[in-house]
Formats: structure tokens, sequence, C-alpha cells
């Protein structure tokens, strides 16, 4: 028995020791700390037609991304125009490539992994490298763009170099550590073990890639591997609120050296800290612990995404539970081009924030960060005593459903078609007041039976389309266009959501193009008036921005416009369906959605 036993133990042992040496020692994630507050990482590659797919993708919207970064040049321009011409040889880097083209010119592995996470708070992101040397020309390339070089130095053979803000108390670290480029955010005096470690120069005792929560933080949540992300606000809030962390301490700092400046108090006295703040904040986050990401699908066709907040027990709870009797919320009802449900259950909520307003007011924050917050929870108390009375005390929800759109460049709305429903536990109730406050609806008297009545030809007249209004035992149902009538019958019918459904989206293709267009033609009128505005023949006084300088703005700024439009059109013409929906489980708050390509 014993000898089987030391057999079984020695087996165990084995495998344990195979799944560790399985691990790459030099993976972007062994240089995390198992402690870090915050971490985006890929945990497996892609394959190649995912990734051909998404770069095709990110291709299309490329000229975008260059407008813009030519457009925030242009308004640098005259304020730092050397932070300007470093933006243009940036961008200059992308023209005439695809993505891929400029990553393999500038050595970055398409292929490889990455990890954007916290020392602390402070930000470090490591990118596996094809060809180091590369990289090394790119940036030498924006050193020469930007008119001078980063101050370099060495730790041990280990070289970096480093940008200094003084303003705000941080640098700029910038390295290539074997065939990994890091860069990341430090105090503008980081201490050395924080130096060594963001470059890899010593290890942490324990490793975000030993400790394995992103790996199980992909398995609970349905997460895939190429993208998981986690906030961790038990451990972020705290560093923050106190001070404590020496990126967040430089930076404030740094801000109370200018307000003495000004004022003549002394930078000591303007850096006190209370005690009671990180207990106050580790009180805040125990409320919110944590959120997090990642995608659930990823392929040529499908893009579906899941977010999840996580919350304290008894918050989850009170709404896990609820159904909320909306038409529309549910699933498998009738789906238009454009559908939004979102539940709105006043009594419950009312309740809900009263209970947290009571629960700061009985122990109010005294920490000289989050003291607003007192009066902030004392006003949604006495707004949410408010909420209590009737009619609005009684809402449900509302649904939004669009059948058509389309843009018209002599109004400020959008002509369309379509219904909108208001969950509430007294449509009559509902009714009567909207009849007191809109007289023309006196003559209204729909049945409860979800049979639509037309509307007096005065409010006809207003809304500039033929409208009808049903009601139910559950919800009022207003459409508006023709043809709405023969569909508010069956809109007061659809499902209404399951226990902890907060909130349903469906968008078409084609409805999310005819919303970028009438988007892009309000875009254009904005940009017209701005640009007749500018014109100006004032001399310039003071090193003020002369009428050709707001005329290169103007310029810029609708040509960054006109690519991005173009870029989103092109990315919704690939789109055939995207949709979302938010519920509540015993966890916390659930977001998901799915993007289908044609």
């Amino acid at each position: 028995m014993q000898s089987r036993t030391r057999f079984i133990a020695l087996g165990l042992a084995c495998v344990a020791l195979a799944a560790c040496s399985h691990k790459d020692k030099n993976a972007p994630l062994a240089f995390v700390p198992a402690d870090t507050p915050y971490a985006v990482a890929n945990l497996a590659v892609l394959d190649d037609d995912t990734r051909q797919a998404l770069l095709a993708q990110a291709d299309l919207q490329l000229p975008s991304q260059v407008a813009q970064m030519e457009a925030f040049a242009a308004r640098e321009q005259v304020n730092d125009p050397d932070a300007a011409r470093l933006v243009r040889a940036f961008a200059a880097e992308f023209k005439g490539k695809t993505i891929e083209s400029f990553a393999q010119a500038n050595g970055l592995d398409l292929k490889g992994r990455f990890a954007l996470y916290g020392e602390g708070m402070a930000p470090v992101l490591r990118i596996e490298l094809s060809n180091p040397q590369a990289f090394d020309g790119f940036v030498g390339r924006l050193e020469t763009a930007y008119g001078k070089k980063l101050d370099t130095a060495t730790i041990g053979t280990q070289g970096y170099r480093r940008q200094v803000f003084a303003a705000s108390g941080t640098q700029l670290v910038l390295a290539v550590a074997g065939k990994q480029m890091v860069a990341a955010i430090l105090p503008a005096d980081a201490a050395m073990p924080l130096l060594r470690q963001v470059l890899g120069l010593d290890r942490p005792a324990k490793s975000l890639q030993d400790d394995g929560r992103l790996t199980a933080l992909a398995r609970d949540k349905g997460y895939a591997k190429w993208l998981v992300g986690q906030l961790d606000l038990t451990r972020a809030l705290p560093l923050v609120v106190s001070g404590n962390d020496p990126l967040i301490a430089a930076i404030e700092k740094a801000h109370a050296s200018t307000e003495s400046a000004k004022t003549g108090e002394p930078v000591a006295n303007l850096l006190k800290a209370s005690p009671s703040c990180a207990p106050e904040a580790s009180r805040i986050a125990a409320r919110v612990p944590s959120m997090s990401f990642g995608y659930t699908r990823l392929d040529a066709k499908h893009q579906d995404g899941r977010f999840d907040l996580a919350l304290a027990d008894d918050i989850a709870k009170a709404f896990s539970g609820l159904k909320v009797e909306l038409p529309g919320l549910g699933s498998g009802g009738n789906t238009a081009p454009f559908d939004l449900s979102i539940a709105l259950p006043v009594t419950d909520l009312r309740k809900f924030w009263s209970a947290q307003a009571d629960a700061v007011a009985a122990k109010p924050f005294t920490c000289p960060m989050l003291v607003d917050l007192n009066d902030g929870f004392a006003k949604l108390g006495e707004t949410a005593s408010k909420a209590a009375i009737p009619p609005f005390g009684n809402l449900l929800g509302l649904r939004i459903a669009l059948d058509t759109l389309s843009a018209d460049k002599t109004s400020s709305l959008p002509d369309f078609t379509g219904r909108i429903v208001l969950g509430t536990s007294d449509p009559a109730g509902l009714l009567a007041t909207g009849q007191m406050m809109v007289p023309a609806l006196a003559t209204l008297k729909p049945a409860a039976t979800g049979a639509p009545v037309a509307l007096p030809k005065d409010m006809i007249a207003m809304l500039g389309e033929p409208a009808w209004l049903a009601t139910d035992d559950k919800a009022l149902a207003l459409g508006i266009g023709a043809g709405e009538d023969a569909r508010l019958t069956g809109t007061l019918h659809d499902p209404s959501g399951e226990p902890g459904q907060m909130a349903r989206m469906h968008l078409s293709g084609a409805m999310y193009l005819d919303w970028l267009k009438f988007m892009e033609m309000k875009s254009d009128s904005l940009a017209a008036a701005a640009a007749e505005m500018s014109k100006s023949d004032e001399p310039t006084i003071n090193g003020e921005t002369t009428p050709a300088d707001e005329a290169a703005q103007a310029a810029a700024d609708a040509a960054r416009s006109k690519a991005q439009f173009a870029a989103m059109e092109a990315q919704a013409q690939r789109v055939d369906s995207i949709d979302a929906e938010m519920h509540v489980d015993d966890s916390g708050i659930v977001i998901t959605s799915q993007t289908t390509l044609k």
C-alpha cells in the first residue's frame, strides 16, 4: 500500500514538473508580478486565417488613424512643434503600408505574445519582436524627426532610453530586452529595484504566469485565450487613493509643487494623506471588486466578446432574480433593424440606491479624495425618493425599435419609422398623465387589448408621420410611420426579460450604415459652420494663431473626419449584424456582444 502511494505521488510530481517545463520563462507573462492590479495579455496566438482577416479589417481603419494623427499634429504645431513633428513622423511610417508591412519593417512580431500590466499602478508594455535591430532603427527615425535623441542609460549590460516629463513627475522608459520591446511610464526618480524589475533584470517572486490568474479567468468566463484582461479594484483603488503607489505619489508631488509655486502653500501640507484613505478605498472596492473582459469567439466571420463587472454579493442578489416585464427585453421576439430594450425597474432601483445613500450617510467618507461622494450619495437619496412619484415610479423599462432611418440635410434629426414602448405597472395611469400634459391626446381611449388607435390629426401633423397608440396590462406602445400600426400588437406581445435581464440590443449592418451616413452628414454641416466662423482678418497678437493656421487646422480636421467616416463605412459594409445583451447573475454584471460579418 505504501509503495503504491509513493508511486502515485511520484507520478503526480512528474506531471507537475512536465506542466511547469512547458512554461516559457521568457514569455511576457513571466515578467508580470502575480499581484499586479491590472493586466491585459494574449495567452495564445491567433491562427493564420483569423490573423489575416483581422489585419484586413485593421487596414481599412488605417487611413483614418493616420488622418487623426496628422490632425493632432496640426493642432500642436503652434504650442509644441517638436511633438507635432514627432507625430507626423510616426504617421509617415504607416503611409503606403499595411499593418503587416509596417510590423515587418519595424521588427514587431504579429505572431508573438504581449502583456500590458501594472508594476503597482505604473503601466508596462511588453511585446515580442521579430527583429530587435529593425525596432531600434524605427525608434532612431522617430528621434531624428523629434529633433533630439532620448536620454540613454545602462544597468549592467541592459541599456534603455528615457524621456523625463518634469510637469507630471514621470518618465518614459523604452528598451529592447532580449527579443522583447519594453515600454513603461515610471516615476521620474524611479528606484533601482523598480527599474530592474521593469527591464526584466530581476524577476517577480511569483509571476502572473506562475499564478495562472488569467488562465483561470479565461476558463471560468469562457474567454478565448487570444485576449484576456482584468482590473483588480481591490488592489488598484487603495494604491490610487492612498498615494502609496510610487507613480501616483510622483504625479501628486509634481502637481503639489506646481500648486505650491502659485499659492505659497508648502508642498508637505498639500501632500498630507489621511490614514482613512486606504481603508475607505478598500470599502468601495469591496462593492465592485474587479472587472474583466475577453473575446469569446474570434474568426473571419465572428467577433464576439464578453465583459464582466464583479459586484458584492448583496448587490448581485438584488437584481439577479429580478424579472422585468418589458416586451422585447427577452429573446425570440420580432426584432427590428435597430432594436434597443433597457430595463428601468424604478421601484427596485429606488430601493437599492436609497439603501446605498443611507449606508453612506450612516458612515460618511473622511478621506479628502472621497468626501465628495458624501454629497453625491445624499443627492442620489433625494432623487431616489422623488422617483417614487407616479407615473415615473411605476416605470419598468424602455424599448426603441426602428424599422427605417434616413438622413435629411434640412433636419437636425433623421427621418424614421418605428415603435417606442414604455413598460409600466400602471399603463392607464401613464396614459392619463400623458393626456394631462398633451391635451390633444385627451380623446384617445385605447382598449387594453393591444389594438392600435390612431393619434389625433393635430399630433400627426406635429410628428409629420401617421402614428398610433396601443396598450395592454404591462406597456404603452407608440408606432410612428406607415405600416407601424400592423406591428404594434405583436410588439406588445414580444417576450419579456428573463430573471436578471437588464438590456438587449440588435443592429443590422444596413441600419448601421444608415446611422453612419446621418452622422457624417451632420459632421460635415458642423465642420462647414466651424470653418465659416473661424474666418477672420484680424492680425495675430502675442503669438496667437493666424487665419492661415486656423484654415490649416480646419482642413486637417476635415480630412481626419472624412477618413474616419470612410473607414467606419468600409467596416460597416462588412457587418451583417451586431447584438449585445446585459444581465446580472450571482457574480455581477455580464455584458456580451456578437458581431457577425458578411
